[in-house]
Formats: structure tokens, C-alpha cells, sequence
């Protein structure tokens, strides 16, 4: 045996110790884990968005109303759901006539000059996700002129009011609302049925219902006043729409 075939062996044997420490090595390591946790609270939340865009409702608005009319606001503190915005309905200057006759209520005024559907917005932020559902009432088409009133002329009688082409804009919300009319015919002193609301489980954040579809398509002839022929005088009339928020789920 020559002096480099020893050399040979001994790197050879060197080789297998290394391997062998390595293989111990391997077998000693352990795997460890740790856990930790993310955590979050929310609390009942209440409107703080405003009105927002009926066909767009990631986009704030500020809405202007008919001349001379100022809409009153929610009855009771907002507690995480209310109504947010409710349009007042403008349908024109018209000369007396003799048909019954059905008057277009012009679209939503914004303040930039544009103009969206007429809509109703419900917000709720009570984190509940226990429903709810909103109602209308309107009253008759009156007018304080007194020649009128005293001749007993002083009143619309018959006119109605449709909200037609309804449809839930949902957009601004995950989990919009899930029942809503697509035509309602208002009769004065009669309450509606729920025009807007949400089931159990459903109805959190911004909610609209746009009369005139999402996109706005019939923005202008969507809410119209129906006016029997020999009833109007020549006088301005009004009348009151008291929108009703309940916190009972929507059937």
C-alpha cells in the first residue's frame, strides 16, 4: 500500500463521518409554532355619509330642493338606522284642464346642476342585521288660496301619486337591502306597504331605492301625478309625504 492510496481512504472515510454527523444533525431539528391573534370591536355605528349619489352611491351629494319647499328631518336621533334623504317631488307649472290629466315629476336636482332619479335612502349602521322596512303616507294636494278654499275648491280631489320604475340600488353596500315595490300608487291619508326593506340578515350600510332604475334610464318620468279632469283651480297645491322607518323586518 503506497502513501496516496492511504490519502485516498482517509478522505473517503472522512467523507462518511461527516455524512453520518449530518444525518444526527437532521434528526435533532423540530419544527415550532406559535400562535397569536387579530382582534377587532364595532359598535353601533350612525350616518355620517349623508346623502350619496342615487347612481352612484360611493359618491357624497348634496341634493337641492324645489323652490320654497324645505323637508323636514328624521323625527328621533339617528341610533344607527335612519333615514338619510327622501326626495321632494316637482311636477311643473301646467294650465288648467279640461281632461284628467298625468303631470311628470322633474328629476333630482343636484347642486352642481346635474341631475339623478328621485330616490329614498336608508342607512343602517346598528350592526344588528335585524331588518327593517320603510313606508309612505301622503296627504291630499291642498292650496291656500282663499277664493279657492271658500268655494270648496281648495283641494286635488282624487289626484294620486305613482313611484314607478323602483328599483334597490345596492351598490354602496355589500349586504343591501332584499324587498322593495317596483310601482307604488300613493292615495291620500292611506299608508303604502313597505316600499324599501330588508329581511333578516340583510339591509346593513347605504340603501336606495331609485325611482327610475339604477342607471337612471326613466329619471324623468318615473313619478308621476295623476290629476281627474274639473278638480284644479288656478293655484299652487301641495301636499305632505311622511316616509316611515321601521325597525321590524321586512316581510
Amino acid at each position: 500500500m503506497t502513501h496516496k492510496t492511504v490519502k485516498i481512504i482517509s478522505i473517503a472515510g472522512l467523507g462518511l463521518l461527516s455524512a453520518g454527523l449530518t444525518t444526527q444533525l437532521a434528526s435533532a431539528a423540530t419544527t415550532q409554532q406559535y400562535n397569536s391573534k387579530g382582534e377587532v370591536t364595532f359598535t353601533t355605528g350612525t350616518d355620517t355619509t349623508g346623502p350619496v349619489d342615487p347612481q352612484d352611491p360611493t359618491t357624497p351629494v348634496t341634493p337641492t330642493e324645489p323652490s320654497g319647499v324645505t323637508p323636514g328631518g328624521p323625527s328621533l336621533p339617528d341610533t344607527g338606522l335612519t333615514i338619510v334623504y327622501a326626495s321632494s317631488f316637482d311636477f311643473g307649472s301646467h294650465p288648467v284642464s279640461n281632461t284628467a290629466e298625468t303631470y311628470n315629476a322633474a328629476a333630482q336636482k343636484l347642486s352642481d346642476g346635474t341631475t339623478r332619479t328621485n330616490y329614498v335612502q336608508v342607512a343602517d349602521n346598528r350592526g344588528t342585521f335585524s331588518g327593517w322596512n320603510l313606508k309612505v303616507q301622503m296627504t291630499d294636494f291642498t292650496t291656500t288660496n282663499a277664493s279657492l278654499v271658500a268655494n270648496g275648491h281648495g283641494t286635488l280631489t282624487g289626484a294620486t301619486v305613482t313611484l314607478g320604475d323602483a328599483e334597490i340600488q345596492g351598490d354602496g353596500t355589500a349586504n343591501p337591502a332584499d324587498t322593495y315595490a317596483t310601482s307604488t300608487v300613493l292615495t291620500p291619508g292611506v299608508q303604502s306597504g313597505t316600499i324599501l326593506g330588508a329581511t333578516s340578515g340583510h339591509g346593513s350600510g347605504n340603501n336606495l331605492l331609485d325611482f327610475g332604475g339604477k342607471s337612471g334610464a326613466t329619471k324623468d318620468t318615473a313619478v308621476k301625478l295623476s290629476v281627474p279632469a274639473g278638480v284644479a283651480g288656478a293655484a299652487k297645491y301641495t301636499a305632505d309625504l311622511t316616509w316611515t322607518l321601521d325597525d321590524t323586518p321586512a316581510n
